[in-house]
């Protein structure tokens, strides 16, 4: 840690942030173990009664990018240790983390990477002005003057920047506006993907810990949160952050010292330096909360299925008690008239995805018709093999999916701002381009197997021409019911968020704790019966509107009577099978490669627009922006 930030983080500001921290997990975490025990209640029960959505009509491919690489290229990076821009290697691996080297070498070397950088809730800028315009925000008060010299010069006209609200920021350039445009899509996704760092195949630990709103509604904190990014601790480490930076803000801002600039440094280097005691701190207790859950498990577990009949009872009585009274009677009549006022269509049509996931189909036919042609033209096998390698990995193509995602960016939540608290559509943007980028991956990996069982039994190129066509119009098919299906869901789930009640009556419900039998206290709150009560009352509007959505053109929707049932039988049996090696099956390529040589010649999914090393017009020697804790910073 530098000087200046020691200043000002000394040891009795350290042990402060130590207990705030520990004060706001203590409460999350006493919440977080209370919603545990309703989600593995809900899980048990799903599991017993056998409640599930409609089976997918599409593959879904287990293990997407396995040996790959997303991209890897050279690009500059504003090095604080000699406040220089110098050429770094970076490297996009399939997990999405940016791994930056010293250069190419060093990477086919297997070198220890200069930096490693999860991306979960940062946000890529293009442009030095929209930089310096957050970070002006950050500090109320401090900005430079016109005349001095801001924060960060680039020296190029295609900077890359990557700003988070807590932790520190990361300045890159390339030459070319071309090359601006694929590292931002590439870093774009990298964010997306780091975003969602909660897995959903956890069907406990998941809907317990992003019930975090239960305790941001406890600190009269409502509506959407775009902090709600990364993988649990980062999650946490926001929330803590999100207490703790005002009044960081407010004691230390004053006490800065130095020209705006050098005040703005001194902050983003004092936020990063707290951002990681608060991740540290977090990551321990957090996975201590965790560990005592699950030693519990198996005794709740067991309960569970033992009284799972009388939990059932205590808690429709419960609900029904609520309904009845004139508590609900508010509640719920101000929701459906909001719903109702707001218009249910016009809901619909603001949260619709619908032009995404239309530009997906486009996509994945223009691929499959271009491949189909240059097969035929350019013959064989062999070249068949070398355009399947690529339209594998279709889905995780930064740049071939870019004009799917940017199809979100022109939602408009028209109206809803004020109605309800949604204060931005950032949640709704990412959860869509999520689920674009899954229907794309089924969609090809449901394509590339049915082709797989097919090519043996082809004679020549007219068969080969003729089959991909019929295949291709059988997997659109089979896309349209699933991005229906997943579309209504992403509908209902927007709506919840948008018109459910902001403000729960805590006091008037706490009268209720008393018709919850102590044994089963821990599968049964208040305030969760009370939520369901409601979204029961708003869902008959939700799906209402779901239904009249489903017979506008423009959303392209199946409607409920529309059921595939069991369509191909024997597909899912194929999507089951050892993944398959196009390369190595029809390439006629020679044997495997040496580790070394295999690192060297990774499978890339982009290919590179600048893979030699570049130099800049000059050399830019300004002010350190950072001054790292180690030559090579870590972020968690």
């Amino acid at each position: 840690m530098g000087d200046v930030v020691s200043t000002h983080l000394d040891e009795g500001r350290r042990q402060h942030i130590a207990e705030k921290t520990g004060k706001v997990l203590g409460e999350f975490c006493r919440c977080y173990k209370e919603q545990y025990g309703v989600a593995l209640f809900n899980s048990v029960r799903y599991e017993i009664e056998g409640i599930g959505g409609p089976q997918a009509q599409l593959l879904h491919r287990k293990v997407p990018l396995e040996d790959h690489v997303i991209y890897s290229g050279n690009l500059f990076q504003y090095i604080e240790e000699n406040k220089k821009w110098r050429n770094r290697f970076c490297v996009v691996p399939h997990n999405y983390g940016l791994v930056l080297y010293e250069n190419k070498l060093a990477y086919e070397r297997d070198l220890q990477p200069r930096v490693l950088i999860n991306s979960a809730g940062y946000k890529v800028l293009t442009s030095v002005d929209q930089y310096l315009e957050l970070v002006n925000n950050s500090l109320p008060g401090v900005t430079p003057k016109s005349g001095h010299s801001p924060i960060l010069k680039c020296p190029t006209d295609f900077p890359l920047i990557l700003w988070h609200p807590y932790a520190r920021h990361y300045y890159f350039c390339v030459m070319t506006g071309k090359e601006q445009e694929k590292w931002r899509a590439v870093f774009q996704d990298c964010v997306r993907h780091c975003n969602n760092g909660i897995s959903e195949d956890s069907k406990v630990e998941a809907p317990a810990f992003t019930d975090v709103r239960m305790y941001r509604q406890s600190k009269e904190q409502y509506g959407t949160w775009d902090m709600l990014c990364g993988n649990e601790t980062q999650v946490l480490s926001n929330l803590v952050m999100e207490e703790l930076l005002p009044e960081l803000r407010s004691t230390i801002g004053p006490r800065l010292k130095g020209k705006a600039p050098e005040r703005q440094r001194t902050w983003i280097q004092i936020s990063d330096a707290v951002y990681r005691m608060v991740y540290e701190q977090t990551k321990a207790q957090y996975d201590e909360v965790m560990a005592k859950c699950e030693q519990e498990r198996p005794q709740m577990e067991s309960t569970i299925r033992t009284d799972m009949d009388q939990i059932i009872t205590s808690k429709e009585h419960l609900a029904n008690k609520i309904r009845g009274t004139a508590l609900w009677g508010d509640a719920g009549t101000e929701v459906c008239v909001a719903v109702a006022m707001t218009g249910s269509c016009r809901v619909i049509t603001a949260v619709s995805p619908s032009q995404g996931f239309a530009e997906v189909r486009e996509v994945f036919f223009k691929e499959v018709t271009d491949m189909n042609l240059n097969v035929v033209n350019e013959g064989g096998l062999e070249k068949l093999a070398e355009y399947m390698e690529k339209l594998s990995h279709l889905a995780f193509h930064p740049v071939k999916m870019q004009s799917c995602y940017e199809k979100m960016d022109q939602l408009k939540l028209e109206g809803l701002q004020q109605r309800f608290d949604v204060s931005s559509t950032s949640v709704f943007k990412q959860r869509a381009q999520i689920h674009m980028r899954q229907q794309m991956d089924d969609a090809v990996y449901t394509f590339e197997t049915l082709l797989h069982q097919e090519v043996g039994k082809l004679q020549g190129k007219d068969d080969l021409c003729k089959s991909i066509q019929r295949i291709l119009e059988r997997v659109l098919k089979k896309y349209d019911y699933d991005s229906s299906t997943v579309r209504k869901k992403f509908f209902r789930e927007a709506l919840l968020q948008i018109t459910i009640p902001s403000s729960p009556p805590r006091q008037e419900l706490a009268k209720y704790q008393e018709l919850i039998f102590e044994d089963f206290a821990s599968f049964i709150l208040v305030e969760n019966t009370y939520e369901e009560v409601v979204l029961q009352s708003v869902m008959k509007d939700i799906m209402q509107a779901v239904k009249e959505a489903a017979v506008q053109r423009k959303h392209n929707l199946y409607r409920d009577s529309m059921v595939m049932h069991n369509s191909d039988p024997n597909l899912h049996l194929l999507g089951e099978g050892i993944p398959i090696d196009w390369g190595e099956e029809y390439s006629g390529q020679p044997e495997a490669e040496p580790a070394p040589d295999k690192r060297r010649r990774a499978k890339q999914v982009v290919s590179v627009i600048q893979d030699d090393e570049g130099v800049l017009p000059y050399e830019v020697a300004t002010e350190a922006l950072l001054q790292p804790s180690s030559p090579e910073p870590r972020e968690p």
